[in-house]
C-alpha cells in the first residue's frame, strides 16, 4: 500500500488522480489533500475517500467543513498546502496544484523525503535549480506526471545519458493550431477553451492555445533530465498519440504512444517501477487511427514557445518572470480584461523589463514573482 498526499484534489489532474486511486484501492490510499473553491466536489471526495487531513484555500471554507466532518483535521491557506505536502503518513506527494504556489510545498516535501509525483510544472520553471539541488541532497525521486515528461522518462529507462542526442517534446498545437496570427485577432474565451484532444482546466487550456504550456514543459524537461536547451526540440503532432520521443546518437528514436488519457502517466508515477492495469482507459489502435501527422514548430507563430526557450537559456530569475507574467496575463484574459493576443504582448514586456538575477534563493524568487504580477496588473 502506498499512501498519497494530493495537492489540488478538485482540479483536472487531481480528480483523475483520484480515479486511479479508486481503481486501485488495494495499492493506493488517499490520506491528505488540498482543495480549491469547489466545495461541492470537495465534500464528495471527503465522503468517498475519507482523508485524515484536508486543506482549503479560504478560512471560511475550512471552518464550514470542520463543522461538517469533526473527525477530520482541516487547515487552510499556504500553510495548509505545506502541511498536506509533508503529512507524516504519506509516502508520495502528488503536486497537481496550479501555479507557483506549488513551489514551497514541494521543497518542504523534498526535505521530508517524500517521493514527488510532479504535475505542477511551475515549480520547476520558477525554481528548478533549488528543487533539483534539494532532491539530489535528500535522495528524493521526482516522478513526472505530465504526459510528455512521463513519455521521456519511460523512453529513458535503462538508457545512458551520454548516448542521448536530443529530447523531442510533441505538441498538439492547442485550440488555434490551424489559424494564422491574423485569424487570432478577437478570438473568444469559449473558442480558446475548446481543446481538440485533451480535457484540462481553463488555465492550462489557454496555455496550450498560446503554446506557453509547451514552453514551460521545455524548461521542466531541462531540469528533470539535466538536458541543455540545444538538445531539446518541439514537434507539432496534432493527434497527441506520440507523447514524446528520445533520439540517441546511433539514430534510434524511442517513443511512448497511447491514447490521450492523463490517468496513464498519473498511474505510472504512482506505481513506478511497476505497472498496473488501467481498465477504464481506451486502448490505442493504430490501424483504426490510420495516419499520424507531424510538422516543424513555427516559433514566429507561437511566440510564447520562443519566449520560454530564451528565458530558460538566460536562466536565473528570467523563467520566474516568464511564469508569473503568464499566470497574471492568462488570469486577465480569463476575466475578460484583455484580448487573446495581448497575453503574448504582456509577457514580452515583463521579460524586457527584467534584468536576470543568477542563482537566486527562494526569497528572491518569491519577490520577483510578486513584482512581475504587480507589473502585469498595472498594464491590465
Amino acid at each position: 500500500m502506498k499512501y498519497i498526499s494530493l495537492l489540488g484534489a478538485t482540479g483536472s489532474i487531481g480528480t483523475q488522480t483520484l480515479d486511479v486511486i479508486k481503481e486501485h484501492h488495494e495499492q493506493f490510499q488517499l490520506v491528505a489533500m488540498s482543495v480549491g473553491r469547489n466545495l461541492e466536489l470537495a465534500r464528495k471526495i471527503i465522503h468517498d475517500f475519507q482523508p485524515k487531513l484536508v486543506s482549503t484555500l479560504e478560512k471560511s471554507d475550512c471552518d464550514s467543513l470542520k463543522a461538517e466532518y469533526p473527525s477530520i483535521k482541516f487547515i487552510h491557506g499556504q500553510e495548509g498546502l505545506v502541511e498536506v505536502a509533508v503529512y507524516k503518513e504519506a509516502d508520495i506527494l502528488v503536486n497537481a496544484v496550479l501555479g507557483s504556489v506549488g513551489l514551497e510545498p514541494t521543497l518542504e516535501a523534498i526535505e521530508a523525503k517524500k517521493t514527488i509525483a510532479i504535475a505542477n510544472k511551475e515549480t520547476l520553471v520558477t525554481a528548478g535549480h533549488l528543487v533539483m539541488e534539494a532532491a539530489k541532497r535528500n535522495q528524493v525521486h521526482l516522478l513526472p506526471v505530465d504526459s510528455e515528461h512521463s513519455a521521456l522518462f519511460q523512453a529513458l529507462q535503462g538508457e545512458r545519458e551520454k548516448n542521448i542526442e536530443k529530447l523531442i517534446l510533441t505538441a498538439s498545437g492547442g485550440s488555434f493550431r490551424d489559424r494564422t496570427r491574423d485569424q487570432l485577432k478577437g478570438v473568444t474565451l469559449e473558442e480558446a477553451l475548446n481543446h481538440p484532444n485533451w480535457s484540462m482546466g481553463a488555465k492550462i487550456t489557454i496555455d496550450s492555445a498560446t503554446m506557453m504550456n509547451k514552453g514551460l514543459e521545455v524548461i521542466e524537461a531541462h531540469w528533470l533530465f539535466s538536458m541543455p536547451y540545444k538538445k531539446i526540440d518541439v514537434l507539432l503532432h496534432k493527434e497527441s498519440i506520440i507523447h514524446s520521443m528520445v533520439e540517441f546518437h546511433d539514430s534510434s528514436i524511442i517513443a511512448q504512444l497511447g491514447t490521450p488519457d492523463m490517468r496513464v502517466p498519473i498511474q505510472y508515477a504512482l506505481s513506478f517501477p511497476d505497472r498496473f492495469p488501467l481498465a477504464t482507459s481506451k486502448r490505442l489502435n493504430l490501424a483504426e487511427i490510420g495516419m499520424l501527422h507531424f510538422q516543424e514548430m513555427d516559433y514566429d507563430r507561437f511566440r510564447c514557445l520562443q519566449f520560454a526557450f530564451d528565458a530558460g537559456k538566460i536562466g536565473g530569475t528570467m523563467p520566474t518572470v516568464l511564469n508569473a507574467a503568464n499566470e497574471a496575463s492568462v488570469a486577465a484574459f480569463l476575466s475578460g480584461k484583455i484580448q487573446f493576443l495581448q497575453i503574448e504582448d504582456l509577457i514580452e514586456k515583463a521579460l524586457e523589463n527584467h534584468k536576470a538575477i543568477q542563482s537566486p534563493g527562494l526569497d528572491v524568487i518569491q519577490e520577483v514573482d510578486r513584482e512581475t504580477r504587480s507589473f502585469i496588473n498595472t498594464l491590465t
